[in-house]
Order: structure tokens, then sequence, then C-alpha cells
């Protein structure tokens, strides 16, 4: 198992996994071009990291990060909006992986802390922040605009 950075080919496996996380599944929808469009975008961005996890062909992990700037703070923060694993690859070391590189990035850019955001429902997940040496830090809040659900409902059986 190797991370590598993500590159644009990588959107349908990207993609997939992103709605397995519960964000809308926009393969296959009519303006699913967009959407690859501005995954490519966001590779591009200098303030951006994007990392994959492929098996046998298969992306089976993401994570991203974003490198902010945060007041009364010299040095930049590296948030992780996303880091997903799919559900037939976890327990195999795909997500440590991925934090372990998230870390080395956020090291090589002098940033003060990572952090991310995790559904209220993901406990599996909650458990392995903590077990990696996360701590819970907060809470976090939203209003929809649109009145899209969100975050989306967990699913069946959690």
């Amino acid at each position: 198992m190797q991370v590598r950075d993500a590159r644009g080919e990588d959107w349908a496996g990207v993609a997939a996994l992103l709605a397995e996380l519960g964000r809308p599944a926009v393969l296959g929808e009519e303006n699913e071009a967009d959407h690859r469009a501005a995954f490519e975008a966001y590779l591009a961005r200098p303030e951006t990291a994007a990392l994959v996890v492929e098996d046998g062909g298969e992306i089976v992990g993401f994570c991203d990060l974003e490198f902010r700037r945060r007041l009364n703070f010299l040095r930049s923060q590296a948030w992780i909006p996303d880091l997903i694993v799919a559900e037939r690859a976890r327990s195999r070391g795909v997500g440590k992986a991925l934090l372990d590189r998230a870390e080395e990035l956020a090291e090589e850019r002098d940033c003060w802390s990572l952090t991310l955001e995790s559904a209220t429902w993901r406990t599996d997940a909650h458990r392995f922040y903590l077990r990696e040496g996360w701590a819970q830090a907060g809470h976090y809040f939203i209003k929809s605009r649109t009145n899209e659900p969100w975050p989306p409902a967990p699913p069946a059986g959690r």
C-alpha cells in the first residue's frame, strides 16, 4: 500500500469515496463534468494537497488538506476537509497511512496544528482518530442556506 498525490484521472475513484462518506453522489449526473473540473482546479491550488491510496488499481482511500492562516498565528494550520477509506479496505492501515502522510506535509509546511471534522455518527472514525493521537477539541455547527440536508443522515444500522 502506498500513499501518493492525487491526479485528475483519480476523479471517479475519489468521487465514489466522497459519496460513501455521505457527500452528494455526482458520478453519472448531468453536472459531473463541472464537479470533475472543480476537483482538477482543487488539485492545482498551491494551498492544498490531495492524497490517495490505491489497491489493485482501485482508489481505496482519499485525504485532502488545506493549509490556511488563522488570525493571531504566524504559522499555517493544516485542515483536513475529507478523509475516507472505502469500507471494504478499513482496518488495513489505509487511514493511518493517509494521516501519517498528512502529518508529514504539515511538518514540511511548518504548520502549528492539524485539524479535521467528523460527523457525529462516525463513532468508529472517532475511535480511530483518538487511537492515532488526535484529541476531540470542539463542536461543529452548521446552518444550511440551501435547505439541503447536511450533514447527511447516518447510514442504516449506525
